[in-house]
């Protein structure tokens, strides 16, 4: 039986059409942020009816999909658009979605633990049949600023704690084995290593990522990890501007595997569909390599 998955990528941005006119107006959402997240959950979920009918399986979106990209400065407002993994309203409503679908969903959140009262950058999947199977929490968190703008993500979310389901979960679907990188994961060596080592074959890598660097690292290194890897790997960031912030995300979201970028065979702009075909990477590489049976363990210094 051949495993040729259509999957997507999401590539849009905030769909909140009520945002204040400048950062200095932003208090005006205190109340209203129910709203904001219900307009994004709503945008998401008629692309996913969009995927559908193109035939797609798979569905992963874009990093902390729910609001805009808050974490460009430091604003207490903001902590209070997290909510709960499971019971939240955006997991409840992609569940729903999921199951009359019948497709896999892979949802970056703002979480809020219930448990620990913690908070997190956390991608739920969601099955076909509108359960949850599992979730990942973003393990490296950035605080910084490059030419555009800075990032503040440390303001409001913790590194990963490790669960549940431990650092780099890898998730058995009826698909083929999943994986999350989010955002500044990617640019750790040890992560697409890890999730391969798990047994992972389609790595989602959900992100909002900004700049010159970004954006030339944002090709080389999923391509060279998929290659290394030999892993699929989809890369999805926002594409645009969300007022009141003047920050341009550059898009770019694909998907890569062993030999290279995979056609886009979408008809909307705002979706990245490919068809990923599993089964290769079960056969010899065709450069000859085998990395598995060539590696020295501990010469590495790692």
């Amino acid at each position: 039986m051949s495993r040729v998955v259509r999957a997507a990528l999401t590539e849009t941005c905030n769909a909140y059409g009520d945002m204040p006119a400048s950062v200095s107006q932003l208090s005006q959402l205190v109340g209203r942020l129910d709203g904001l997240r219900e307009a994004n959950v709503a945008h998401h979920i008629e692309l996913l009816e969009s995927a559908k009918r193109q035939g797609v399986q798979v569905v992963g979106f874009g990093e902390l999909f729910a609001g805009p990209y808050f974490a460009l400065e430091e604003l207490e407002l903001w902590r209070d658009l997290a909510e709960d993994a499971l019971e939240g309203p955006t997991v409840l409503a992609l569940c729903q979605a999921a199951r009359e679908l019948n497709v896999i969903v892979v949802a970056p959140i703002y979480e809020l633990d219930a448990t620990s009262g913690k908070r997190f950058n956390t991608a739920v999947v969601i099955d076909e049949t509108g359960n949850v199977l599992g979730r990942y929490r973003k393990t490296h968190i950035p605080c910084g600023v490059n030419e555009r703008a800075g990032f503040h993500e440390t303001f409001y979310y913790e590194r990963s704690d490790g669960g549940p389901g431990g650092y780099f979960p890898v998730l058995e679907t009826s698909l083929g084995r999943l994986g999350v990188a989010i955002c500044y994961d990617r640019h750790f060596e040890g992560v697409m290593s890890t999730l391969a080592a798990g047994g992972a074959e389609l790595v989602f890598s959900p992100a909002v990522t900004f700049g010159e660097k970004s954006r030339r690292m944002w090709d080389i290194e999923f391509e060279v990890d998929a290659a290394r890897h030999s892993l699929f790997i989809g890369g999805s960031n926002r594409k645009g501007c969300e007022p009141p912030w003047d920050v341009e995300y550059f898009g770019a979201s694909h998907f890569v595997g062993p030999d290279g970028k995979l056609p886009n065979e979408s008809d909307r702009a705002e979706l990245i569909i490919s068809n990923v075909d599993l089964d290769a990477l079960a056969g010899a590489d065709s450069s000859g390599w085998d990395l598995d049976r060539d590696s020295r363990p501990g010469i590495y210094g790692l």
